[in-house]
């Protein structure tokens, strides 16, 4: 259960990040509204990281939950945002995949 809720924790960094994407393009009301989403989504990942963390080691966790948060990031990048999709980006995102991948291997 709590690697279920750390993966939803790394979702919620995505989230967040998205929020920021977000209000960049936005101006009044809607830029608030989307700040406002990057506090809430925020709390909501640092608060299912700790809760995470409470069995699963620190050690592991956090960079599982950076990882799939750059993962999804990088992701949302580029089907939302139009951003480049290169060789070498790709190429980086899957070793950092694998790596995590291997982190929840060996704990």
């Amino acid at each position: 259960m709590n690697w279920f809720i750390l993966i939803v924790a790394g979702l919620c960094e995505c989230g967040f990040t998205f929020c920021l994407g977000k209000a960049k393009v936005a101006t009044g009301w809607e830029a608030t509204a989307w700040y406002a989403g990057f506090v809430i989504v925020s709390a909501l990942s640092m608060f299912l990281l700790a809760k995470a963390s409470r069995t699963i080691p620190i050690g592991t966790a956090y960079p599982v939950w950076t990882g799939i948060g750059a993962v999804g990031t990088v992701l949302v990048g580029i089907f939302v945002f139009n951003e480049v999709a290169s060789f070498w980006r790709l190429f980086f995102i899957t070793t950092l995949i694998i790596s995590i991948v291997g982190l929840k291997v060996l704990s």
